[in-house]
């Protein structure tokens, strides 16, 4: 069966082709009855239109590129959601890829999407990308005129927007926090360390305990370069060899792991162990007892992204700007 086009709907209601397109776009200057007649008529004929030809049209395709490194991150289906809502206001798609961490995956994605298919991309930076520095993809966005919004995972080197959160700050008032309510040796727990979020929450773990005038004790800190994926009470076990009377952890994963041995131990919580962990999922909502957590606001940092990004593709912005969105401590059952 052969594919409509606009020029065969236009000749179907001996109109212009510039009549269709402008009907099937909800253009004022068209009268509601003749855009439900041409619109019924697209449907019910499969028209869809033809991306490319309106790209090399109009220099747009009105459709953002949207890399992150896994689906199974609750705070990035938060993020997705935020983009998901402002694109769609602003009349643009998205086309969501995952990097699944990968370097190589990174670079083909960018470079299949970067042939007319998006006007600009919002990412997080693949774990082996930041590893590696291995930036050159990114370069070649800028020199191509690509847009790029960088979140959560930036590369401080790239010349493009970026949305973050301030992790240094987001550990120091963990600590400030658990220290208001008693606690005097106050544990770490966090993986990623070759991950630049993950170095600033050890950061702010250590001057938040020096700023409170508490010893750093590294019998109650694990800090791994590794990712703990799956066996996150083999990350956290070694701690309870050591008493400690809170804890602060890089996910709610390993914080889970953590109140689960502690149940194991006949350890209270939060009696005799408060816990707190980075990011604010489901999880978190869904454990027992329920987990207190450093919310990053996954959804507002999603808006923020694509508010940059819409309004550099079209208002011809050349500035490129650092947007930091504040942490908050979300109070449950598993601290004081």
């Amino acid at each position: 069966m052969k594919k409509i086009t606009l020029k065969d709907i236009a000749n179907h209601f001996n109109v212009s082709i510039s009549t269709v397109s402008k009907a099937l776009n909800n253009s004022p200057e068209i009268s509601k009855s003749t855009s439900k007649n041409i619109k019924a008529y697209a449907k019910a004929n499969s028209y869809t239109p033809n991306f490319n030809a309106l790209s090399l049209k109009n220099q747009s395709t009105k459709t953002i590129g949207i890399i992150i490194p896994n689906m199974l991150n609750y705070y990035f289906a938060q993020v997705l959601k935020g983009i998901e809502k402002t694109a769609t206001k602003n009349g643009y798609k998205i086309i969501t890829c995952i990097s699944n961490n990968s370097l190589n995956k990174e670079i083909e994605t960018i470079e299949m999407l970067s042939t007319g298919v998006v006007d600009g991309f919002i990412l997080s930076v693949a774990e082996e990308t930041e590893t590696k520095n291995e930036f050159n993809h990114f370069k070649i966005c800028n020199k191509k005129q690509i847009p790029l919004v960088m979140f959560d995972r930036v590369v401080e080197d790239i010349d493009c927007d970026k949305v973050i959160t301030n992790d240094f700050m987001a550990s120091v008032n963990a600590v400030n926090y658990l220290k208001n309510k008693g606690c005097k040796k106050i544990a770490f727990a966090g993986a990623n360390l070759d991950l630049n979020i993950g170095k600033l929450r050890h950061e702010g773990y250590l001057a938040g305990l020096k700023n409170n005038n508490l010893d750093i004790d590294q019998a109650i800190i694990i800090a791994k370069h590794e990712v703990y994926y799956k066996n996150h009470e083999a990350l956290i076990k070694p701690l309870f060899d050591q008493s400690f009377d809170a804890l602060i952890t890089s996910n709610e994963s390993v914080a889970i792991a953590a109140i689960k041995i502690a149940q194991q131990k006949d350890i209270k919580i939060p009696e005799d162990l408060s816990i707190l962990a980075f990011s604010n999922g489901i999880l978190a909502r869904h454990s027992n007892p329920r987990l207190s957590t450093i919310s990053q606001h996954g959804e507002i940092i999603g808006e923020r992204a694509a508010t940059l990004l819409i309004n550099k593709l079209e208002n011809n912005i050349t500035t490129t700007t650092t947007e930091t969105i504040e942490t908050d401590i979300v109070l449950r059952e598993s601290s004081k």
